[in-house]
């Protein structure tokens, strides 16, 4: 089930809130549970049972670090921990890869070496993985307590807004939350307005730009226009598909009365990678500085094992996404740019925005050609229209099947893109009015009169974004996959 879906949009959605907001305060983490593993079960029931046995041993687990925190017992109950953790992720999303990779470097596949079985990989696995060990990790450094009810924890592993494609939680940015939390009309408005322009950034921008971005992926040898258009396409698709599910995860918690950490913070208008990664699916850069990075020693340890950390972490970030060499070298090209900068002192000297911001989106998109591709030698062709290798239009006939409506939508999203930090400026200041002085009651009525315009903006993006949705395929977000 996706949030874009009718099936959630008119039977799933009104069917929880309503039972949610008819249970008790108190016991509101059932309809939560039941209600996030049958959103979990409408893909496939069977991997139900891993969600729910990895619930059990993270709680498990959690409750013995707690218990001998500070001793040899507790770092042993801690590495068991996160080596069964990891021993799932593992299993479930790399052993196909490592198996794969074995067969070629013997010059054969799978089936040479009498493997004639594939492991689906569970959705989801990612997050709900590492949600269970930044869990651990807090309570075992005393940053989170294991003092919850079974139930509450339960239900924060599955916690359907985020379960499929993130933000990545920790619990002891929700603990306090699962214990008592606000509900309020206004809350719940304010989160409906946030999941609607979510929806809206998948629907009308997102889906609207793929047919672009797919045909370059697709096409043998394209040329440099239609590669350039291409990439920058996938890049479009990719922030709106994200950000869009992402602002649904946080709109939709607060209208059952959660407040998530923002995942994304305008990542295209950085002027550095260094920028871009602290804006960019910010709740994954945490995760991997918070619990990676500095366990490895961050930049303690000299400036040689500064840059071996930032390349080692953006190495396993990309792997994290996806067990394909892609993603790797997707992951090497970033910590190298990172470790340049660094090296450089440009991410603290990049100022100007003319040539900065250029440069840095630069560097992102010809990662994100990697990270698209579905094998690495799709990537180079894509690399090598860009730099004119197949010339300038190339093939005429491939640029038939764009349509005008993709192309100004392409444009539309572009724009977007720059004025979003504005719109979010503006509307900020609506929420959070400055009280007026004595006298200025012409300024309450114009912040009413504005923020009547916001709600019927965000009425009018709701009702094309269901129009549109009517009309068209269905479109998987993303991050699905990762």
């Amino acid at each position: 089930m996706v949030f874009s879906s009718e099936s959630f949009l008119f039977l799933f959605l009104p069917l929880f809130l309503l039972v949610y907001y008819a249970t008790p305060v108190r016991f509101r983490s059932y309809p939560i549970l039941v209600g996030s593993y049958i959103f979990y079960a409408w893909w496939r029931v069977d991997f139900l049972g891993l969600l729910f046995l990895t619930t059990c041993f993270a709680y498990v687990i959690g409750q013995q670090i707690s218990k001998h925190r500070g001793t040899k017992r507790g770092k042993t109950f801690l590495t068991i921990g996160v080596v069964g953790c990891l021993g799932v992720l593992g299993i479930f999303k790399y052993l196909n890869f490592f198996l794969d990779s074995f067969a070629a470097l013997l010059g054969t596949d799978t089936a040479g070496l009498g493997i004639h079985w594939r492991l689906i990989l569970p959705i989801g696995i990612s997050f709900y993985i590492f949600q269970a060990l930044s869990y651990l990790i807090d309570v075992h450094r005393g940053d989170a307590t294991a003092d919850a009810k079974f139930i509450d924890f339960a239900a924060f592993i599955a916690l359907f807004p985020q379960l499929i494609a993130g933000p990545i939680l920790r619990y002891k940015d929700l603990e306090d939350q699962f214990r008592k939390r606000d509900h309020s009309v206004e809350m719940f408005c304010d989160g409906l307005a946030r999941f609607l322009i979510g929806l809206g950034k998948k629907v009308i921008l997102a889906d609207a730009v793929a047919p672009l971005a797919d045909l370059a992926f697709a096409t043998d040898n394209p040329g440099m226009a239609l590669a350039w258009a291409g990439a920058a396409a996938y890049m479009l698709q990719l922030y709106f598909d994200f950000s869009g599910y992402s602002d649904m995860a946080i709109g939709l918690g607060k209208m059952m009365g959660f407040r998530f950490l923002e995942n994304f913070r305008f990542p295209y208008i950085s002027r550095s990678i260094t920028e871009f990664w602290r804006r960019w699916h910010i709740s994954l850069s945490n995760w991997l500085r918070d619990y990676l990075y500095i366990s490895l020693g961050g930049n303690r340890k000299g400036t040689s094992r500064t840059y071996m950390n930032l390349m080692l972490v953006m190495l396993l970030g990309g792997l994290w996404h996806g067990a394909n060499w892609t993603f790797v070298l997707w992951g090497a090209w970033h910590g190298g740019l990172l470790a340049a900068e660094r090296f450089t002192g440009w991410d603290r000297n990049a100022k100007s925005y003319w040539y900065a911001l250029p440069l840095t989106m630069v560097f992102v998109l010809i990662g994100w050609v990697m990270f698209r591709a579905t094998h690495v030698g799709e990537a180079f062709e894509v690399y090598a229209g860009m730099i004119g290798m197949n010339g300038i239009i190339g093939d005429p006939i491939v640029w038939m099947s764009v349509t005008r409506e993709s192309l100004a939508l392409a444009f539309l999203a572009a724009c977007v893109v720059y004025i979003e930090p504005r719109i979010d400026g503006f509307m900020d200041k609506l929420a959070h009015p400055q009280s007026p002085h004595a006298g200025a009651g012409s300024s309450v009525v114009l912040v009413t009169s504005l923020q009547f315009a916001a709600t019927v903006a965000v009425l009018i993006i709701g009702t094309v974004t269901i129009l549109k949705l009517a009309e068209q395929s269905f479109s998987p977000f993303l991050y699905f996959q990762f």
